[in-house]
């Protein structure tokens, strides 16, 4: 099975490398562009058929490895 897991800064906290690329993508010509949060994107291939065994051991990875959960927050699929 596979895992995405997509890792975000909380929107109370500021990220100024998307503010960054928000400014150079504006001065690049991309007007349109209101806002950029920058991320992180993990993939993972999981050998196993429970699925609920599988969800509970991405959130406590999630918890105990990938995410700062002082400033970030996350999301998982399962494909």
């Amino acid at each position: 099975m596979k895992a995405q897991i997509f890792v975000t800064l909380k929107k109370s906290v500021l990220d100024p490398q998307g503010s960054t690329i928000e400014r150079s993508l504006k001065q690049m010509g991309y007007d349109d562009v209101d806002s950029v949060r920058i991320g992180k994107f993990i993939e993972l291939e999981i050998n196993g058929d429970d699925k609920e065994k599988i969800q509970t051991e991405i959130d406590e990875m999630c918890k105990k490895l990938f995410v700062n959960p002082n400033i970030e927050e996350y999301r998982f699929e399962l494909l």
